[in-house]
Formats: structure tokens, sequence, C-alpha cells
């Protein structure tokens, strides 16, 4: 009976133990289950409200680290950066300023050159990144890409530079010839040829003064707002008659083909100094008893029909390395030969900026010893009015017929002596 009732006993302790184990054991796994893993501080509800949205409409690229410095959120611009990787900030800098920030609260800024991801070249990207506390455990970091306004400042700071040197050596011939002719008023031969260079290099200075206004006029001016239909065949006419005297000196030989009831849209000034400088470029660095052609044509394009113009010469040619070059403002391929023709440096600057306001392009083919042929694409006049709705007053007649958008092989060039 004794032992009977010591076997009852054990069972309702043991019974009673269970219950109180299974107990704890259900409480512990509920208050595992409610504790923030580091899965859950990594989700977007961690962000206070309104912040994502926020950081989707930032043109800066954003990271918000937690208090691990794993990434929580980022833009799809932080990632094209390289900023970040694997889920890391991988900008050691940018790391120890936003641990410095998340210890004491304070905002910081710096400005860091990084290497550009995927080049091999050493190309550095210039940043802003500044870092600020977000909440109680997060830190936002805000970084602005500075390269590209940086290379403007180059340019402005290198266009000053050139334009002060440029405008300098004739300004100087100018005062060295004038006292020569000073000194030389007893030599009436010596006067007339001191007086001579005072011509060339006072016609070398205007056109420099000119061409630093045609460039600020096309870089500041929306030749869109004085647009009209522009016949090619007249911007060739004109052109070749710009250059008649100096193709002539050198006798070479100018032929235009294929203008003929071709328009395109724009301010007719800006077209006419644009491929005037090209022909004027392919006489001046062609040698003498050679040929320049200025060829026109239709390229039917999905977007519209474009008509392309190119010059083509039979001069020195280009160097590869040159290439890259050529259309920067004040860039000579052969400096010691734009000194003998008076060129400035500015003519194919003027043409990239005329072709780029028209909705067009100029490319450049060129072989050294070969020659050089400079294409000029802009649209056609009757596919650019469709954005040009603003001139009602043109008829039918500024643009080709849908029937005659098809190209034509180009007749026999005319030969223009």
């Amino acid at each position: 009976m004794d032992v009977n009732a010591a076997v009852a006993a054990a069972a309702a302790i043991a019974g009673v133990l269970t219950g109180v184990i299974a107990m704890l054991a259900f409480r512990w796994s509920e208050r595992e289950q409610k504790r923030p893993t580091r899965t859950s501080l990594h989700t977007d509800p961690v962000l206070p409200p309104g912040v994502d949205t926020v950081l989707s409409v930032l043109r800066s690229s954003a990271v918000v680290l937690d208090e691990a410095d794993a990434v929580v959120k980022a833009s799809s611009a932080a990632y094209a950066l390289g900023l970040v990787r694997g889920g890391k900030l991988s900008v050691e800098p940018m790391l120890q300023m936003a641990r410095d920030t998340r210890r004491d609260g304070e905002i910081r800024q710096v400005e860091l050159d990084l290497p550009r991801r995927g080049t091999g070249r050493g190309e550095a990207l210039a940043v802003s990144a500044r870092v600020a506390p977000l909440g109680s455990r997060l830190v936002l970091l805000l970084v602005e890409d500075l390269t590209e306004a940086r290379r403007i400042e180059a340019v402005r700071r290198d266009f000053v530079a050139n334009v002060s040197h440029e405008l300098k050596t004739p300004v100087g011939a100018l005062s060295l010839l004038s006292e020569a002719v000073m000194d030389a008023s007893e030599d009436p031969e010596a006067v007339e040829r001191f007086a001579g260079r005072m011509q060339i290099e006072a016609t070398r200075l205007t056109s420099l003064v000119q061409e630093i206004i045609d460039l600020s006029r096309v870089q500041n001016d929306d030749p869109l707002e004085d647009a009209e239909p522009v016949r090619i065949d007249e911007l060739v006419a004109e052109a070749i008659d710009r250059c008649r005297h100096q193709a002539g000196s050198k006798q070479i030989t100018m032929a235009a083909a294929g203008a003929a009831e071709l328009k395109v849209w724009g301010n007719r000034g800006q077209l006419a100094a644009a491929l005037g400088n090209l022909v004027e470029n392919a006489v001046n660095y062609s040698p003498a008893r050679t040929r320049v052609g200025i060829s026109a044509r239709r390229v039917a394009q999905p977007s519209g029909d474009l008509i392309e113009v190119a010059v083509t010469d039979q001069g020195i040619g280009i160097s590869d390395k040159d290439k890259e070059r050529i259309f920067e403002r004040f860039y000579r391929v052969d400096p010691a030969r734009s000194r003998q023709t008076g060129g400035t440096g500015l003519g194919l600057a003027i043409v990239k900026h005329v072709a780029a306001s028209h909705g067009g392009e100029v490319t450049v083919w060129s072989s050294e010893g070969q020659g050089s042929t400079f294409t000029l694409r802009l649209p056609e006049a009757g596919a650019a009015r469709d954005r040009a709705l603003q001139h009602p007053d043109l008829d039918d007649e500024d643009g080709p017929t849908p029937e005659s958008a098809s190209y034509d092989p180009l007749p026999a060039p005319e030969v223009l002596p």
C-alpha cells in the first residue's frame, strides 16, 4: 500500500515538472520568434516612414547603413558607381565616415577620387560624399558624381587660357611690326613689307575674334527659334565661293554632287558657317593640284530621314590619336601648318556645336597620307518640321514629298574651278 502511494506521488511530481518544462519551452520559443534577427534588420520596414520614397527620387546615389555597417537600402546609382558590392559599402573612407557619424551624430562631407569600375585606364571618378544620421541606428550616405562638372570646369579654364594665348600672339606681332615700321620710315620697301605682315596679323586677329563670337553664339542660341528650310545646294555653293580664292591659289579642284532638292531644318547662318569651316579646312590642309569633293545624299532612318553632307580631301590625313581631339577648341593637328594657313583651332568646335544643336552629328574618317572625310548629318526638313509645329506659315513645299524619300545614285559631279 505504501509502495503504491509512493509510486503515485512520484508520477504526480514528474507530471508537474513536465508541464513546467513544457510551459517554459513554449514561452522561450515565443520570445525567440519575436526577437529581431539580422535579416529583419536589413529589410525595408526598418526605414522611417517616407524615407524610401524620398531616396527613390534623389539624383544623388543613396546608401543606408545599419549599426553593423550592413546595407539596408541602396539606390541603383550606388550600384552603378560601384559603391555597394556584396551587400557592403565598398569604399573604405566612406565607411569610416559612416562609423564616425554613428558614434557622434555629426554630419560629414568629403570629396574623393575613386577608380572607375570596369576600366583599366586608371580614370578617376570624382565624387562628393555626405554622411548624416538617420534615426537612432541608421546612417544615410549621399554621393554626388562631380566628374562631368570638373571636366566642364577644366574645359572652361583651358578655353580662357587658350584665348589669352591666341589673342596675345597676333597682338604682340602687331606691336612689334608697328615699331619696325617706325624704325624703317626711311626705307619704303621695308615699310611695305612690314605693313603687309601687319595686314596678315590683323586678319588673323579678326578671324579669331569672329570665331570666338561665333562659338559663343552657337553655344547660347537656340537655332530652332529662327529655323527655316535650308537648301543644301545653296549651302554648298556658299562654302565653295568662300574658299574659291584659296583653292585657286593652290590649283585645287572643288567638285559638288547630289545636293539638288535636299533641305535641312535649322538656322541658315549657323549651317553655312559649319559647312564653310569643313570646306575651308579641306582646302587648307590639301596639297596643291589635288581635289576636294562635297557630296550630299538622303539616308533613311526609322526616326526620320537624315541628310548627309560629306567633305572629302586628299590632304595629309589625321592620326588615330588626333581623331579623338580634333573637335576640341583650339586643338590643332599640325600647329605649324595652322600658323601658315591662319587657322584658329575653333572651326571644328563650331561645326560640332552646330550639328548637336540641330539634332545631328559630325564624324570623321581619315588615314594619314590618304586624306580625310568629314560627314555632317542633319535631320531632313520634312522630318524636322514635325518638331516645330509652331511655324504654321510653312507650306508643304518646304520639304520633300514621301515619294522622294528613297535615295538615287549621285549624278556626275559638277566641277567648280
